[in-house]
């Protein structure tokens, strides 16, 4: 399995793509939070629907989320990899010609509307056409595919390059695969060796690991998989899922996951936070509020995890025993995050799933 390299260990040459990649994942993640989350919100209210804020249960690591799907919230999943993916990984990431998105393509698909007048730049993050053509997108079933262009070897020109991608990993393998790398089974024995009910427990302890109960829907679980199987890649990914029963944005990459949610705070928690954050409380509700609900001050919330003892590769490298009531997971940090676009201010701690 490839492995990614720390920015210390890279070249001159791939310590600058690693720059430039995150800065473009940077612009990515505003854009994203503002379609899942904030465009969302704004989707409901254009239909008089009351948004169905994300209750902080739902946050906690273990957590059942509610088996409702919201058609008034956006869904998306897609795919950014730091370089690109070779032809090889072809059976289990299906990205083909036909699904290009190329001119032809994209006018021959049923699901989009694109006139005739084509931009074939607007593919490219560095267009300004970009997030336009982006927002098209995403809607369309399965998952975009944003990588580096392989004839861009000096230039490190990122694109669009596929649409309607699926991801044809089984679970099994996925979790198998996890298992393996945390020393829960052998390299030479398959999952199912161990019995059923082991291979059961490795598959729910494969959802917990990336932050998912295990009856999560088709992208989130595609999400999860392509994952696990990106780190056959070389280079970082990053997989966004934006889900339409979470109603959060589920992002996943080298750093570990994290989920961003919409939370209605009220008036006083507004000035709590301000104090505490010696922040003037004009200051906070100009930048970090997206909505005004009635009574209450709408924000984007971030909850980030990190892995226990029980989900990191054991030090001595030995085999060990899986025991299922053990958390792998948990709460790494809580920030309310300010508005898309916000150059100046940070986000702020806000510690309130176990309050």
């Amino acid at each position: 399995m490839a492995s990614w390299n720390v920015r210390e260990e890279l070249s001159l040459e791939n310590r600058l793509r690693r720059t430039y990649y995150e800065l473009l994942r940077d612009e990515l993640d505003q854009f994203l939070i503002q379609n899942a989350l904030i465009d969302s919100y704004r989707n409901f209210v254009s239909r008089k629907i009351n948004y169905p804020f994300v209750e902080k249960r739902e946050l906690k690591p273990r957590a059942r989320i509610p088996d409702q799907e919201y058609e008034s919230q956006n869904a998306f999943l897609l795919i950014f990899l730091e370089d690109t993916i070779p032809a090889a990984h072809k059976k289990y990431i299906r990205f083909f010609d036909a699904n290009k998105t190329t001119k032809t393509n994209l006018l021959r698909s049923e699901t989009l509307s694109l006139s005739s007048k084509y931009d074939r730049t607007q593919k490219y993050l560095e267009s300004v056409n970009f997030y336009s053509f982006l927002k098209t997108l995403l809607p369309v079933d399965y998952a975009l595919l944003i990588q580096r262009d392989p004839a861009s070897k000096k230039t490190n020109r990122y694109s669009l390059t596929h649409y309607h991608v699926r991801i044809d990993w089984p679970i099994a393998e996925a979790a198998e695969d996890l298992a393996r790398s945390l020393r829960y089974i052998p390299k030479d024995v398959y999952l199912y060796e161990r019995g059923e009910k082991y291979a059961e427990n490795v598959q729910k302890k494969f959802f917990e690991y990336y932050g998912l109960p295990d009856t999560a829907g088709g992208r989130r679980t595609a999400a999860i998989v392509s994952a696990q199987y990106l780190q056959r890649v070389p280079g970082i990914a990053t997989v966004y899922a934006g889900s339409s029963e979470s109603r959060a944005l589920l992002r996943i990459s080298e750093r570990g996951v994290s989920r961003a949610v919409l939370m209605a705070l009220s008036e006083k928690e507004m000035k709590t936070i301000a104090t505490e954050n010696k922040i003037a409380p004009q200051t906070l509700k100009k930048h970090y509020v997206v909505a005004r609900k009635e009574n209450k001050y709408v924000c984007i919330f971030q909850a980030t995890y990190v892995c226990t003892n029980c989900s990191r590769s054991p030090d001595d490298g030995k085999l060990r025993d899986l025991k299922p009531d053990l958390s792998w997971l948990s709460i790494g940090g809580e920030h309310i995050l300010p508005n898309p676009g916000v150059w100046r201010y940070p986000p702020i701690p806000y510690n309130t799933i176990y309050t």
